[in-house]
């Protein structure tokens, strides 16, 4: 008759760190809601602003969890995946920008 115990040794056992990565995955799954959201109201398919943001903060807060934990694979696809939601946030502003002006 253990289980109970080990179940709450099991949700406590949870650290800084483990919580700090699994706040990066909530990012991550709210962009996806956020895009489906915008899409189901459009009813087609399109990618909100917001959807990049959520990206870069998800994208951030899981590579310092993957530097913390040491994992090359993991840095490398989170750091390239940066770069493709910042240039992608750039293209949004961007545009913006000259329909503003226009």
């Amino acid at each position: 008759m253990n289980f109970p115990h080990h179940l709450i040794d099991l949700v406590f056992a949870f650290d800084t760190w483990v919580i700090i990565g699994f706040i990066g995955q909530f990012m991550f799954t709210m962009r996806f809601l956020v895009q489906w959201r915008a899409s189901e109201k459009l009813q087609k398919s399109v990618i909100p602003p917001s959807f990049w943001i959520f990206s870069i903060l998800g994208g951030s807060i899981v590579l310092v969890y993957a530097i913390h934990k040491q994992d090359p694979v993991f840095i490398v696809g989170q750091a390239a995946g940066l770069l493709i939601y910042a240039r992608n946030l750039y293209f949004v502003i961007r545009e913006k920008r000259h329909s503003v002006s226009s």
